[in-house]
């Protein structure tokens, strides 16, 4: 008798714990956010500490501390590598209960998280990383993908230019996922518009001496010579190209992926010209010319801030949207991603926009010119824009998605 009274108070206190951690965890309004990107590399300037900063403005601008919430943000520095990303990115979610990873910048490390984040069920906030594989063939229920992709990137500079009479192409790539990915968009683009693809090189992540490369772009008498590249690797090649008089005679420069940041450590004496596609300028219009300026009070490099920085205020917002949605914080990624799809996407910098079911935001993109010194009004004043992409065409249809999550 005393036995089984024993066994059934010890039940019913067991019951009564588990009703109480239940009814904690459903109310659990507590939430960690990784910012997981290149801190102290040839990455830093585009995202780097600035990137700390937009997310801690988007956890401050969405008001949720002022409704009970707690929000963490913590910042790790891949170094470029996916194992050292993935590294990080376990020890946060296993160890420090990190709900979302964001930014991600290097697509390698971004497909290697990815997976990660799919097996945890945790969430991956890509603004970063360019790969279109991330919401293709390599989607997953926890990624998202706010800012842009290399679809965007080929379906604006790539055709633009292949339009205008840029026919003959040769790649300078960058020797991983993102270059690789970049180079494939592009060339399908001018395939496909008319143009013909001449050949390219292959060049290491973080090159210093990019001669060789040059001379080989330059004696493919291609018209366009296309730098599938970023941030660093971007810069020292178009400066090194210039030393090489490469523009001058006759070849033209397409920088496949440039930023506000570049064009700032260019100058505009090098940089003029240039054409590119980016889905964010801070001098759009009035809401991002204010947000712009409150960041850059806050940037702590006091720079204007990049595309990616710009998408990862966004993304931040609305996932926070969703988690106050839902009420409290489920610890489910896939569910929170669910519930970032069924909401509207609108913020100040980039507007309306559905985000789709393979994680792709859809969003307007733009095609820039570098403006000439004479031409700019004052710091940071160094784009001309030249044409709008519309979303549909800025994203890839997803009638030809490879994405698992979509339905045809």
């Amino acid at each position: 008798m005393t036995t089984t009274f024993a066994r059934r108070s010890a039940a019913l206190l067991a019951c009564a714990a588990f009703g109480f951690a239940t009814s904690a965890y459903a109310q659990d309004k507590t939430v960690k956010i990784g910012v997981l990107n290149d801190m102290s590399s040839l990455y830093a300037d585009i995202g780097g500490p600035n990137s700390v900063a937009a997310v801690k403005m988007a956890v401050e601008d969405s008001g949720l501390k002022a409704k009970g919430w707690t929000i963490e943000v913590l910042s790790g520095d891949h170094q470029n590598k996916p194992d050292i990303g993935v590294n990080i990115a376990r020890q946060w979610i296993d160890a420090d209960k990190v709900d979302a990873i964001a930014d991600t910048p290097s697509s390698g490390v971004a497909l290697a998280v990815s997976n990660l984040v799919k097996e945890k069920n945790a969430v991956l906030l890509n603004s970063g990383a360019a790969t279109a594989d991330l919401t293709g063939k390599a989607c997953t229920p926890n990624t998202v993908s706010f800012t842009y992709d290399t679809y965007m990137l080929a379906n604006g500079t790539g055709k633009a230019l292949t339009k205008a009479g840029g026919d003959s192409w040769f790649f300078l790539t960058a020797d991983y996922a993102f270059g690789h990915a970049l180079e494939r968009d592009t060339g399908a683009v001018v395939t496909a518009t008319g143009g013909k693809v001449l050949g390219g090189v292959k060049h290491p992540l973080n090159t210093a001496d990019f001669s060789s490369f040059l001379l080989q772009a330059q004696s493919s008498k291609a018209k366009i010579i296309g730098l599938a590249n970023a941030g660093g690797d971007t810069t020292n090649a178009i400066k090194q190209a210039a030393e090489f008089g490469i523009v001058q005679g006759g070849q033209k420069l397409a920088a496949l992926l440039l930023f506000i940041n570049d064009v700032h450590s260019l100058g505009l004496k090098t940089a003029q010209g240039l054409t590119f596609t980016e889905s964010f300028y801070w001098d759009l219009n009035d809401q991002t010319r204010e947000w712009s300026k409150r960041f850059q009070k806050v940037s702590p490099k006091g720079s204007m801030p990049s595309m990616t920085v710009a998408g990862l205020y966004a993304e931040i917002l609305h996932y926070l949207k969703a988690m106050e949605a839902l009420g409290s914080n489920p610890h489910d990624g896939a569910k929170v991603v669910a519930k970032m799809k069924e909401l509207p996407t609108d913020d100040p910098l980039f507007g309306k926009g559905p985000l789709r079911a393979d994680g792709r935001r859809l969003i307007p993109a733009y095609l820039f010119e570098v403006k000439k010194p004479e031409e700019s009004k004052g710091p940071w004043d160094y784009y001309k824009l030249v044409a709008t992409i519309a979303p549909d065409d800025a994203a890839k249809p997803l009638k030809d998605s490879d994405c698992p999550l979509v339905k045809k």
